[in-house]
C-alpha cells in the first residue's frame, strides 16, 4: 500500500471528523428520545457515552483543524501535538462519563427502574449500531492510513457504543423476561468498561507529548534504508518522535571525509529521498559527519 503525502491524510483527518460529529449528533437525538421514552438505565448510558462522543468528535475536529496548521513563527516545530491533547480530553471526558453512569445505576438498583416501550428501544438501538459500525469502520481505514492518535481515539468512543448499545439490547430483552436488575448491572459494567479503555489511550498520548520514539519496527526500517545508501558508512545519534502524524527523524551520517561538499550533500539529500518514499511527510534533519 503506497503511503499517503501530508496533503491526503488532512483530507482523509479532515472529513473523518466531520463525519464523527455528524453521527454523534444523529445518534444523540435518537438515543435521547429512546430514554425520555422507556427510562431505561442502561439508555441512559449508551445516551451519555454518545454525548460524550458529540462533545469530544467537536474537540477533535477543533485540535485536528489545529494540528494541520503549518509552523509559524511562534510553533517552529508545527501544531501536531494538539492531537494528543485532544486525546488526553477524551480521555477525561470518557473517565467522568462513566463514574456518572456508575452513581446513576446505583440510584437505579436502589430505587428500582421500570423500563417501557422496549419495542421502540430496541429499534433505536439496532439503527444506532448499523450507523456507528458504518463510522467505526471509515475510522479504522483512516487510522491505518495516517496513524493519527485523535481519530484512534475517536474510534475507541464509537466501539465502546457498539458494545454498550449490544448490553442495552440484552438488558432490555432480561428486563422483559422479568430480570429488572439487568438493566442497571449492565449500566454499570459498561461504565467500568469505559473507564478502563481508555488508560491505554491516555498513556499513548502522555507517551508522545514527552517525545516518546518511534516504534522499533519504524527505526530499523529507517537504519535499513539509511545505510543501503552508497557512500554512507554508518549513522548514529538516530532520534526519533511523532507531532501529531508527522514523524520527526534526526541523525548523525559518518561519510568519506574526502569527498567533496557537493558529493556530500548529495550522499545526505539520497538518504532524505529514500526515507520520504517510506514516510512521505515525514521531518529529517541530518547531519553528515565526516569520518
Amino acid at each position: 500500500m503506497q503511503a499517503l503525502n501530508e496533503q491526503q491524510k488532512a483530507k482523509l483527518l479532515k472529513r473523518a471528523s466531520t463525519a464523527s460529529v455528524v453521527t454523534a449528533g444523529v445518534l444523540l437525538v435518537a438515543k435521547l428520545v429512546a430514554w425520555g421514552m422507556t427510562g431505561s438505565v442502561s439508555i441512559l448510558a449508551t445516551f451519555m457515552d454518545s454525548l460524550l462522543d458529540a462533545f469530544a468528535s467537536i474537540i477533535n475536529l477543533v485540535a485536528i483543524s489545529i494540528a494541520l496548521k503549518p509552523a509559524d513563527e511562534d510553533h517552529h516545530y508545527g501544531h501536531g501535538k494538539a492531537e494528543q491533547l485532544a486525546a488526553l480530553a477524551q480521555s477525561a471526558f470518557i473517565a467522568g462519563s462513566g463514574l456518572f453512569l456508575i452513581l446513576h445505576a446505583v440510584n437505579g438498583i436502589s430505587n428500582g427502574t421500570v423500563i417501557e416501550n422496549n419495542q421502540i428501544a430496541l429499534s433505536v438501538m439496532a439503527f444506532s449500531m448499523a450507523v456507528t459500525m458504518g463510522l467505526v469502520m471509515y475510522q479504522n481505514y483512516v487510522v491505518k492510513q495516517t496513524g493519527s492518535l485523535a481519530i484512534q481515539t475517536d474510534s475507541m468512543h464509537y466501539r465502546m457504543d457498539l458494545l454498550t448499545n449490544l448490553g442495552v439490547v440484552i438488558a432490555l430483552i432480561l428486563a422483559t423476561a422479568g430480570l429488572p436488575l439487568a438493566d442497571p448491572m449492565i449500566g454499570i459494567a459498561i461504565a467500568v468498561y469505559m473507564i478502563f479503555s481508555v488508560g491505554t489511550v491516555a498513556w499513548q498520548a502522555i507517551q508522545m507529548l514527552m517525545d516518546q520514539a518511534l516504534d522499533q519496527e519504524k527505526e530499523q526500517l529507517i537504519r535499513e534504508q539509511v545505510l543501503a545508501v552508497e557512500g554512507v558508512l554508518d549513522l548514529h545519534n538516530l532520534r526519533t518522535r511523532m507531532s501529531g502524524v508527522t514523524p520527526v527523524i534526526q541523525m548523525d551520517l559518518d561519510i568519506n571525509g574526502g569527498l567533496t561538499l557537493e558529493a556530500a550533500h548529495h550522499i545526505g539529500k539520497v538518504v532524505e529521498h529514500r526515507l520520504l518514499a517510506h514516510m512521505p511527510d515525514a521531518d529529517i534533519t541530518i547531519h553528515l559527519d565526516p569520518n
